[in-house]
């Protein structure tokens, strides 16, 4: 009996060791057919308004035909905190599936080994990499040769044109000019050749005024298209060949020449060094000029557009080509791109989930994922007009729309998902047709064209060291004094100038931009 029961036991350990495997891969079988989760922090596009609600249909949609348990975190508003709590995140190894991230931090996480690179997910997402992802996006997070964020479109870029008055070129029997000489003969036309037939001297040829930045210095974006025939438009050359400031370039010194002659000669409206903005759209809009750079809906928007319709029911600007320069260089300017980028942690590629991830990114870029996260439900939280486009009209509860409190809550992913396409620029910007011509105007239409025509990449330009106060003054004040007469502008003056603006601190402003555009991957 004794014998027996020992047998009796070890049968049931040997069957305890056979079957124990089976359950534990049944166990296993069981969460592979299960939901997928997927944490995603996110940056919120109202931060004040909260995040989706607990009953959010989108959860349940995305569990249903992605297999995606979704689980969603704001990140604070402020980026310095943004940068704290991934980086905190890193340290602990604790990092999300996916989260958006500055390009600075993303580099340190490269460097650490702890974001995946994401270059074979572009093919799997071909929805969203035709409208988000563009040469220029996935550059944009490349480190050594490798993309490691996914770069979706920010703030619109090449949304300003060179704009001609194409009623004056008319009048005086003009063609649009192509070439630099052929602008030139034009704005001499304009200037003294009286284009609007009011048998007054009062027009000028082109029209500006100082806008500076980071990345377009002085004399600025508004004669960017005059220095870009000499291929110096902008503060810097991100050329990997060339790179550093454009005013240590030979064609520098021969775009102040030709901007020297505009101003001699009279064909500059001679307040460009006074204007402020106002005054220059005030400007244009009482027929002061007839070329100019000009931002699309600055120009056509509806109640920009309405003084000079009114003033000029007969009047008509057209965008047109940069001219092209001596040496066959032609841009309207310099661009750079605001991205938001997004990051798979290495621990997220480990478990077998970017392919998961790719499948969310691109069910956010079809039409159901688009409208749902850009907008809400139809008929909930917006309606659609008879151009198909979005709006808050006719919802019952306008807290429910999505441009109400609550309707606000539940397009907190929309910056995943807009990429500047018609549906939302058609919403800010519609076509209307004017008060006094009764022409229809679309300042979407304007941008669609003025995006077509030749710019300068300069993608992360802006980011680059600013000099200190004084190098900037003598920088800024040197160029406008050769300009107005101040300092005679012949080759040995400038050559004095760019030496001592270099011994100021102008060769080390330079160097440092330069290793920090290599160090960064900005040049190209």
């Amino acid at each position: 009996m004794k014998k027996q029961r020992v047998l009796w036991i070890c049968l049931v350990a040997v069957l305890s060791l056979i079957t124990l495997p089976v359950f534990s891969q049944g166990a296993k079988d069981s969460a592979a057919t299960g939901p997928v989760a997927i944490e995603l922090w996110y940056g919120a596009a109202v931060t004040e308004a909260g995040p989706p609600p607990a009953d959010w249909v989108g959860y349940s949609i995305i569990k249903e035909k992605l297999n995606i348990d979704l689980k969603l975190t704001a990140l604070p508003s402020n980026e310095s905190d943004q940068d704290v709590k991934i980086q905190a995140a890193a340290a602990a190894n604790n990092l999300p599936d996916l989260f958006m991230v500055r390009r600075d931090v993303l580099g340190r996480l490269v460097g650490q080994g702890l974001v995946a690179p994401v270059d074979d997910l572009y093919a799997k997402m071909p929805i969203r990499t035709a409208t988000h992802y563009d040469s220029v996006s996935q550059s944009h997070a490349r480190f050594a040769g490798k993309s490691y964020g996914l770069a979706d479109p920010g703030s619109i870029n090449k949304n300003e044109g060179l704009l001609i008055r194409k009623d004056w070129l008319d009048n005086l029997g003009l063609a649009v000019p192509t070439t630099l000489d052929e602008l030139m003969d034009v704005l001499r036309a304009f200037t003294y050749d009286d284009p609007d037939g009011n048998g007054k001297n009062d027009t000028y040829g082109y029209g500006a005024f100082q806008e500076i930045n980071n990345y377009e210095a002085w004399p600025g974006r508004r004669l960017e298209p005059i220095f870009g025939a000499f291929g110096v438009d902008g503060t810097w050359s991100l050329k990997a060949a060339d790179p550093g400031l454009m005013v240590l370039k030979d064609g520098f010194f021969d775009a102040m020449v030709f901007l020297k002659k505009m101003v001699d000669e009279g064909v500059m409206d001679p307040n460009w060094l006074a204007y402020k903005k106002d005054d220059f759209r005030a400007a244009w809009k009482q027929g002061r000029f007839g070329v100019m750079r000009e931002q699309n809906a600055a120009f056509a928007a509806e109640s920009n557009y309405a003084p000079f319709d009114k003033n000029f029911p007969n009047g008509e600007w057209i965008v047109v080509d940069a001219p092209i320069g001596p040496g066959g260089h032609a841009s309207i300017g310099p661009y750079t791109a605001s991205f938001r980028i997004y990051a798979i942690s290495a621990k997220a590629e480990k478990a077998g989930k970017k392919d998961k991830i790719a499948a969310l990114l691109e069910w956010m870029a079809s039409d159901e994922g688009y409208y749902l996260l850009g907008w809400g439900v139809e008929g909930v939280n917006y309606t659609l007009d008879k151009n198909g486009v979005p709006v808050a009209d006719q919802i019952a509860n306008r807290d429910l729309a999505f441009t109400g409190s609550v309707g606000q809550t539940v397009t907190q992913l929309r910056n995943m998902v807009f990429y500047n396409g018609d549906i939302e620029l058609l919403a800010r910007y519609p076509k209307y047709i004017t008060a006094t011509s009764k022409k229809e105007m679309s300042a979407l239409e304007v941008l669609r064209t003025m995006q077509t025509k030749t710019w300068t990449a300069a993608i992360g330009s802006d980011t680059l060291p600013i000099p200190n106060a004084d190098l900037k003054r003598f920088y800024e004040q040197g160029l406008s004094e050769f300009i107005t007469g101040k300092r005679v502008l012949n080759r040995t003056n400038w050559n004095a100038w760019i030496e001592q603006f270099k011994k100021l601190g102008g060769q080390s402003w330079n160097d440092s931009a330069v290793a920090f555009a290599a160090e960064h991957g900005l040049l190209i």
